[in-house]
């Protein structure tokens, strides 16, 4: 008889984005993504960091003050990078998954790249401009999003079992 309690397709390609976020770097915010075809393969993933040969010892992580002194001019967010290191020559049709609701930039390079769907987790940042401005954009471009429904609040990665 097989397994029950097995995770659905939601869950695991969710799992893979939660675990790519814990490769950024960011103080205060680790976001992954993970971009999935229609055959459900994984064909992109990234995290939040700042674009190669840029080193996050000499670039700032601050999240306030003069603009050029903090994260945010240089930071290129998980859902572009997964984009980016897609392996895939076309994202048309493919679903991204992402801990967080993307912002005004990533859904225009979402909605350039094809892809269709976002699932995410959080969208606490549901009522500023850019977030506004994103959902704007992904509904006329007709992307559809919604949040990640699961049965759990965990699944353990333990690597001393085989």
């Amino acid at each position: 008889m097989k397994r029950t309690d097995y995770i659905d397709w939601d869950e695991y390609f969710m799992g893979v984005a939660l675990l790519s976020a814990k490769r950024s770097k960011d103080p205060s915010t680790q976001v992954g993504a993970c971009i999935v075809n229609i055959d459900n393969v994984i064909v992109g993933t990234g995290y939040n960091g700042f674009p190669k040969g840029c080193s996050d010892e000499t670039f700032p992580w601050e999240r306030s003050g003069n603009f050029l002194e903090t994260k945010y001019p240089y930071v290129c967010h998980a859902e572009l990078n997964a984009i980016l290191n897609s392996a895939s020559r076309t994202l048309k049709g493919c679903r991204i998954y992402v801990g967080l609701f993307p912002c005004n930039e990533c859904a225009k390079a979402i909605i350039q790249a094809g892809i269709t769907e976002i699932i995410f987790i959080s969208d606490k940042y549901a009522d500023t401009d850019g977030v506004k401005a994103s959902k704007r954009m992904l509904t006329e471009a007709g992307v559809s999003f919604r949040p990640l429904s699961t049965r759990r609040k965990t699944i353990t990665v333990d690597y001393g079992i085989v």
